[in-house]
């Protein structure tokens, strides 16, 4: 394989060379090693990955020595010292190569985390459909939630990211369609805000982006049901107040569910880098984390997947609930009217007349 080794006639541009004593790369180049267990990838993946990202300029170490670099740093959310042992290169390239492939990676963004166009949004539609077990929900084209991504105590200001979960952190707020791919994602903003107001600051609510006329998004109490500047269905509070109440909050929260299953596995897969909280500033953690949720699109649409840990699956749900606006209680009435309505009638109640 002709990888980051040097080939001058060949590819004149490579000009590190390869050291088959680092098992890291030793494992990459044969081909053949499960690389999951230390870079969170797919050897496919991997391959997809790089090819996206190379450019005529890549130099220096390599791209596949960047790529690799960058995926075990976040796989394992280690210092730069032990990642420079690891594949033996000075600790200060590995602090560039990280910080580059960052911005590179975010430079997907556009063209991995996007709205669907309007062909695509009555497959979405039945999707959703589908998991909720109802046509009375035909119309959601998304699920919306906010996560926790824990970090250091950022020094100055550390008390406006200290959550309610007595933890450092920043928040991540995502759309996700029903196959959880991400099509939005929003991050950046102190641990002790609530999802409601992150929301309220957010593109996707301020410009109106997302859903298209007609169609509605879900989301859990920690969200106000409202029909604009976007449509957002949220649960009844608790406790209901009769069977057609609880009945729409049961299919409602099949079709949310998946935002929080694609939560689960995005941080399963990168949990050391979201769970450890790694050295570095909020700024930066906030492009490690739009690159997490790029990486989490790659993955899936390359058909490379993983079981979302137990921990994972856990709810960041403010416990909270957000009061509703009035015009977005009369699309979750229409909803859940529609949803406990019978689809058929016996033949012996076909012979009235209903008024």
């Amino acid at each position: 394989m002709k990888l980051f080794f040097l080939i001058v006639n060949e590819q004149p541009s490579q000009y590190c060379v390869q050291n088959r004593h680092v098992p890291l790369l030793a494992m990459y180049v044969d081909g053949q090693t499960d690389l999951r267990p230390d870079f969170r990838l797919s050897r496919s993946t991997v391959a997809k990955l790089i090819d996206v990202l190379r450019s005529p300029f890549d130099h220096g170490w390599g791209l596949e020595v960047e790529v690799l670099v960058y995926l075990f740093w976040l796989a394992s959310a280690t210092s730069y010292r032990v990642v420079s042992r690891g594949f033996s290169i000075p600790r200060s390239t590995v602090f560039d190569i990280v910080h580059r492939m960052s911005d590179k990676v975010l430079s997907l963004k556009n063209r991995t985390i996007k709205f669907p166009g309007l062909v695509d949004i009555p497959n979405i539609a039945a999707g959703f459909q589908r998991l909720s077990g109802s046509p009375a929900l035909q119309n959601v084209v998304g699920s919306i939630d906010g996560c926790h991504i824990r970090i250091k105590s950022p020094g100055a200001h550390a008390q406006c990211y200290f959550n309610r979960k007595l933890f450092y952190s920043i928040q991540l707020q995502a759309v996700c369609d029903h196959q959880g791919l991400f099509i939005d994602i929003f991050t950046g903003y102190p641990g002790s805000v609530h999802d409601a107001r992150v929301l309220r600051n957010s593109p996707l609510y301020v410009q109106g982006l997302y859903p298209p006329e007609g169609y509605c998004i879900v989301g859990d109490g920690g969200y106000p049901c409202m029909s604009r500047p976007i449509a957002l269905v949220t649960p009844y509070r608790e406790p209901v107040a009769n069977m057609m109440v609880a009945r729409f909050n049961r299919h409602h929260a099949k079709a949310r569910s998946v935002i929080e299953r694609a939560f689960g596995i995005m941080k399963t897969r990168w949990r050391a880098i979201i769970f450890k909280a790694p050295e570095v500033k909020p700024a930066f953690a906030t492009k490690v984390t739009a690159c997490c949720t790029i990486l989490h699109n790659v993955c899936l649409q390359n058909g490379d997947s993983m079981e979302p840990s137990e921990d994972a699956l856990g709810s960041d749900d403010t416990g909270q609930m957000q009061p509703d606006l009035q015009c977005g209680e009369q699309i979750r009435n229409r909803l859940a009217a529609a949803l406990s309505a019978p689809t058929h009638l016996p033949p012996a109640l076909q012979e009235h007349d209903y008024i």
